[in-house]
């Protein structure tokens, strides 16, 4: 660190103020991003304070990484919202985990909450967290707001904000805004308020980050007032502390484990993976009793069915949702890590935060994926195999290969040098170097 990032006298030398909706004790992978940064902004110079809801209902708890927010020292100021989520009763102010709908219910609660909600359903938390924010900014000096999004209500609060304070503003896209491939535009009217809207936060910021290239590359195209420099990149990450486990703490099994770790939504789906896996154990009748496939995160009753239906049932292992720390110890104890990401208009800027944990965990990845930014980096790790996400018989032929490696020792590892630049906190390292240009 250098003596210019140290803090004088046990103060910061600056303070950020950081909104964000999802945030421990939510889970899921959309807390994460923002989560790090938190933590590893401090030894930077720069004191965070996270502006976040009032622990509500959620398909996810954490547990884990609500410890990590504590014991990093992190302040966090919440309030709550006038946003569905209300509709879940809280026990003693306690969060609640809600149980995720079946696909086809989840799809028509998204569609009717898109009609009705703009930009999305947690508009309503937007009057609240401005007045708590200004209130904050009342007490205490900020040189710095950083909004995280989606929801992009977190845009619209920090574009707000400087409007009336004239303090820098940066915006972090953790998905594409208007070109979401899972945004619902149900009349023109719909689309062309997104379309203002995110106009005028981008009119409003003083930078622009993306997590991949694609998404920079959509913004410029779209927004001819952008300039190129205006729109940097920070990846997603791994956070080297989240793998730091002692091996005797694994869950460990003698069996090859593949693992899925996180929700199966939308054109994500397991059943074609299974569908290839049942194949590849009719071809080779030894991998049954020496495969496994794990599944953490949320699994619904119709993927459970599926299983039963394809005589699978003695070889997935359904763990359930586990925590960010108990799922490090599940990648760390498994042979290859597979994952997901459908086709369509869209699937090709997506580069979830699963497959950087992934990384991390530095494991061999099967990546069923589209061409796009996750087959890129897929490739680049040069321990991955890719196939068309949907191709059963090209998934059974990597599942095969897979196992012949494994059985004669020669999985690859992922290159120590690819694994080292998504690091949390070199990342951090490069946020906090544009939060000092801006101030």
């Amino acid at each position: 660190m250098t003596e210019a990032n140290r803090t004088i006298e046990g103060e910061y030398r600056k303070r950020v103020l950081i909104i964000a909706y999802y945030f421990p004790p939510m889970g899921l992978s959309g807390v994460q991003r923002t989560l790090k940064f938190a933590k590893y902004l401090p030894p930077l110079g720069w004191k965070p304070t996270v502006l976040t809801v009032t622990p509500t209902g959620y398909f996810a708890q954490d547990e884990s990484l609500l410890g990590e927010v504590e014991s990093a020292g992190i302040e966090v100021i919440r309030t709550g919202s006038l946003d569905p989520t209300r509709a879940f009763s809280k026990r003693n102010n306690a969060p609640v985990v809600v149980k995720m709908p079946s696909e086809p219910f989840r799809k028509l609660l998204n569609i009717t909450s898109q009609i009705f909600f703009i930009p999305d359903n947690k508009i309503g938390w937007k009057r609240r967290a401005l007045r708590a924010a200004l209130a904050f900014m009342e007490r205490e000096k900020v040189d710095l707001i950083f909004a995280t999004a989606p929801p992009y209500t977190d845009f619209l609060i920090g574009a707000e904000l400087q409007r009336k304070t004239g303090i820098p503003l940066v915006v972090d896209y953790r998905d594409a805004w208007y070109d979401n491939p899972y945004h619902f535009y149900f009349t023109p009217l719909h689309r062309y308020l997104h379309a203002r809207l995110e106009k005028r936060v981008l009119r409003a910021a003083n930078k622009i980050i993306t997590i991949n290239r694609r998404i920079k590359e959509l913004l410029l195209r779209r927004y001819r007032f952008l300039r190129y420099d205006d729109v940097l990149i920070v990846p997603q990450g791994y956070d080297p502390s989240d793998f730091n486990v002692d091996s005797e703490a694994l869950p460990r099994t003698p069996k090859m484990r593949f693992t899925y770790a996180g929700t199966f939504i939308d054109k994500r789906s397991p059943k074609f993976f299974l569908r290839a896996l049942k194949n590849a154990l009719a071809r080779t009748p030894e991998m049954r009793g020496n495969i496994e496939a794990c599944f953490l995160g949320n699994f619904r009753e119709e993927n459970r069915k599926l299983v039963t239906a394809l005589g699978l049932e003695d070889v997935v292992n359904v763990v359930g949702y586990k925590g960010h720390a108990e799922t490090a110890r599940y990648l760390l104890a498994s042979d290859v890590l597979w994952l997901i990401i459908g086709e369509g208009k869209g699937e090709d800027m997506m580069s979830t935060g699963k497959l950087f944990d992934y990384i991390g965990a530095r494991k061999p990845i099967l990546g069923c994926v589209p061409e796009g930014v996750a087959r890129t980096v897929i490739r680049e790790s040069k321990a991955g195999n890719v196939t068309s996400p949907y191709d059963e018989h090209e998934i059974e032929q990597a599942i095969q290969k897979l196992y012949r490696d494994w059985k004669s020792g020669a999985l690859p590892v992922p290159d120590n040098a690819f694994t080292q630049k998504y690091r949390r906190d070199i990342l951090t390292a490069e946020l906090a170097r544009i939060f000092e240009f801006m101030t």
